[in-house]
């Protein structure tokens, strides 16, 4: 299992996090649940832990990592937006940490078979939670022009937004576009060779704006930055990794203009470049950290 997933800046997170015995977390994308993992052992022997994941397959697997740690966790397949009432619903009250990992895990993109990756072809469907919603294929045959050029330019600030769509809306006239191939092809001919970029695939930031607004990723991180505050403890810490400057532009921004929070981190912490050598994924990862403000005296 932690072949399938080496949890980024994990000493980064345990050392702002600075779990405790007695302590109570939340862990929003608990994935495979590498970073939950050190999280319980750190607040060993009595700390406890509620980790939130929309994938069913990644919440089982995380299960099972943590099976050792018994009734010290409380596993939710729920999107980490609905952290307010899921923490009411089962009688967990103030937090005393929270931590969000907003990248994907490589079992999501290399074998989960949802089409998160352009590398394989896969059914186009990019939903994190597959009981039920829109998938990818959905919005690619369905939406106008325009919203997909939107798509791709907002959330994946992409500049050949509008050919792509232009592209995609004619392809999808002669075939159902079903697949990550098909889609991967369309891109390919849309965008010409010279404006490939040099260090991605012409494609990577199609499939990030997809996958961005089948999951209303966005929306949710806007929506758990303004009530993961509320569930903090005074004193109590805010952990977020992002990937991409959408997601770290929110967070900044939510973060200085809170004022119940205090910022501990001027600058994002980002992976040395051992854990880059060793993990590449974690080149793009960025770890903010706030902090609840105490009672003023």
């Amino acid at each position: 299992m932690a072949e399938l997933h080496r949890p980024v800046l994990l000493e980064e997170v345990l050392a702002w996090l600075a779990p405790r015995a007695g302590g109570v977390y939340a862990d929003g994308n608990l994935g495979l649940g590498g970073h939950a993992e050190r999280i319980l052992e750190a607040s060993a022997p009595d700390g406890r832990l509620v980790g939130f994941d929309w994938d069913g397959a990644a919440l089982a697997l995380a299960r099972e990592r943590l099976t050792r740690f018994g009734g010290r966790v409380h596993f939710v397949q729920r999107n980490f937006a609905t952290i307010k009432e899921t923490l009411a619903e089962i009688r967990v009250g103030k937090v005393d940490g929270l931590l969000l990992d907003l990248g994907l895990s490589s079992m999501q993109l290399d074998v989960s078979g949802r089409g998160f990756s352009f590398k394989g072809d896969e059914p186009l469907d990019m939903r994190m939670d597959d009981r039920g919603g829109r998938t990818a294929a959905d919005l690619v045959n369905s939406a106008s022009q325009d919203e997909l050029a939107d798509i791709f330019y907002y959330y994946g600030e992409e500049r050949q937004a509008r050919p792509i769509a232009a592209q995609i809306v004619a392809a999808r006239q002669r075939e159902v576009l079903a697949t990550t191939a098909q889609l991967v092809k369309v891109v390919e001919a849309a965008v010409p060779r010279r404006f490939h970029p040099k260090k991605i695939h012409v494609a990577t930031k199609v499939f990030q704006a997809l996958r961005i607004a089948v999951n209303r990723e966005l929306e949710n991180l806007v929506r758990v930055l303004a009530d993961g505050v509320e569930v903090l403890q005074p004193g109590g810490r805010f952990c977020v990794i992002t990937f991409h400057s959408l997601e770290d532009r929110l967070v900044k921004q939510a973060f200085n203009a809170s004022p119940i929070l205090r910022v501990l981190t001027r600058k994002p912490i980002v992976a040395g470049s051992a854990e880059v050598a060793e993990n590449s994924r974690a080149r793009s990862a960025k770890l903010r950290v706030a902090e609840v403000r105490g009672e003023e005296p």
